[in-house]
């Protein structure tokens, strides 16, 4: 599942676009963001801006979370996520 701040909308162009195959949650509000503590001050062309720390959480099957991925960069992030689940 992936969250962001984008609307439901949104998330429905991007899905088809890039032929996304799983949901997208809309987080608008940034109340699960604020939960998981992914927001950054920054500044954006000059700009005061509220940015999202990229970020993976692994849950286990009782809905625990286990593992914790922060700031993360894209290239090569889905393997490491994989090789962690593999690991348990």
């Amino acid at each position: 599942v992936g969250i962001s701040k984008d609307t439901i909308k949104s998330h429905l162009r991007f899905k088809e676009k890039e032929n996304i195959p799983f949901d997208l949650l809309a987080d608008p509000e940034r109340a699960v963001h604020k939960q998981y503590e992914v927001l950054k001050a920054a500044k954006m062309y000059g700009k005061d801006v509220i940015k999202t720390i990229r970020s993976t959480f692994v849950f286990d099957k009782d809905g625990n979370l286990i593992k914790e991925f922060r700031d993360v960069k894209p290239a090569n992030h889905a393997e490491e996520v994989l090789e962690y689940i593999k690991s348990l």
